[in-house]
């Protein structure tokens, strides 16, 4: 099944392109494109997690598709509550239309976005009281499609947010938040997928899964991998680990009693106001 892996990321950014002309070009609010995007997303790389995974054993189980199920809804719910806000500020300091052609402004918005999202990720891991929220993102011993909704629902909306304030301000158009933002939504995704996949050089360029593994490595010497779109990223801030054959021997926390079991959804929610340090 090798000739499947070689078309599963085209065929993610066709999506992309796909949905992001078909919108843009219809004028329609781009609210339920990306809801319905999402979820594509999902089913797919669902899906190919069974037809072609990278490890088996990191298969959801029964009581996790629960724990993943609850977390998906609290952080879906409260990032949507937090984008509503978000966007009321995108639409008030986003240029209306777009100041260059939508086929350099959009590439831009993508740089633009991801340079602001390393940034944030990076300092999710390294300052103190953001890293009791982002953390709870590294608590599950597996990496898969389900469990890249078990976030903390305020790291989503500070990381979510952020970033397209950045963009907003930044001058960007809507249409090229927009667009930038499916890109986004499938990086997050892809990252995740436990999938037999690789991308080879294009992995000094963009990120998938091979890297996104070694970020989740308990093994915090070569746990970097901070860019979840560009991987050049981690190049040009020496935070790339990556190489042919490099694999985590263990993902999850460094230091597993530094935090609730993914399982105590309230307990992790309350977490970031608790006296508990470490990774």
């Amino acid at each position: 099944m090798v000739w499947v892996g070689w078309g599963v990321y085209p065929v993610l950014l066709v999506g992309v392109v796909s949905v992001a002309v078909v919108t843009i070009g219809a004028g329609w609010e781009p609210g339920l494109p990306s809801m319905l995007f999402l979820l594509g997303v999902v089913v797919y790389l669902g899906v190919l997690e069974r037809v072609i995974p990278y490890e088996r054993a990191w298969h959801p189980r029964g009581r996790e598709w629960r724990w993943y199920g609850v977390y998906f809804v609290v952080t879906g719910v409260g990032g949507s509550l937090a984008q509503g806000a978000v966007s009321g500020v995108v639409g008030r300091v986003a240029a209306p239309e777009p100041v260059w052609p939508l086929g350099v402004e959009i590439p831009l918005a993508v740089l633009a976005g991801a340079l602001a999202s390393y940034g944030v990720h990076r300092l999710g891991h390294t300052n103190a009281w953001l890293w009791r929220l982002h953390g709870v993102h590294h608590v599950p011993e597996k990496v898969n499609v389900a469990n890249n909704g078990v976030n903390h629902v305020l790291d989503v909306a500070f990381s979510q947010g952020a970033t397209q304030l950045a963009l907003a301000c930044a001058g960007f158009s809507r249409d090229s938040v927009f667009a930038a933002g499916l890109f986004v939504v499938a990086q997050g995704y892809f990252v995740h997928a436990n999938i037999d996949v690789r991308l080879g050089w294009l992995n000094h360029v963009v990120s998938g899964p091979e890297q996104h593994r070694l970020h989740h490595s308990t093994d915090l010497a070569e746990a970097g991998h901070y860019a979840v779109d560009l991987s050049v990223l981690d190049h040009v801030f020496g935070s790339f680990t990556w190489k042919p054959g490099r694999r985590p021997e263990a993902v999850g926390l460094h230091d597993p009693a530094s935090f609730p079991p993914t399982g105590a959804v309230g307990a992790t929610l309350a977490h970031p106001w608790r006296r508990r340090t470490g990774r």
